[in-house]
């Protein structure tokens, strides 16, 4: 055979190697998402189980948690609305002060 096959060859299987480590790498990264993810899914369950426990005896009421949910839901409208009048308000103002900049 000729040196310029073996060349070819040689070539190849390092093309090939290349490619291998960067799959490698790609799947070693994806893995250590993966973990993440579980780590983050495993303390989501944690709290879960904790609540439901806490239901079962008795020390959270499901009812009682809707109305503090509803209740802070309209709080928080309230708060939203506030912010947005507060909002027009800045803007009023801001618009006086442009218009007495340029009486100047």
């Amino acid at each position: 055979m000729s040196t310029s096959d073996d060349r070819a060859r040689a070539e190849s299987a390092e093309t090939a190697l290349r490619g291998l480590e960067r799959a490698v790498e790609r799947a070693l990264k994806r893995v250590a998402h993966l973990e993440g993810a579980l780590e983050s899914s495993r303390g989501r369950r944690d709290e879960v189980e904790a609540l439901l426990s806490r239901m079962a005896d008795g020390d959270e009421n499901p009812a009682r948690m809707h109305h503090r949910i509803q209740k802070l839901e309209a709080e928080n409208a309230d708060l939203r609305r506030r912010i947005d009048e507060g909002r027009e308000g800045v803007e009023r103002l801001l618009a006086k002060i442009r218009f007495l900049e340029e009486q100047r």
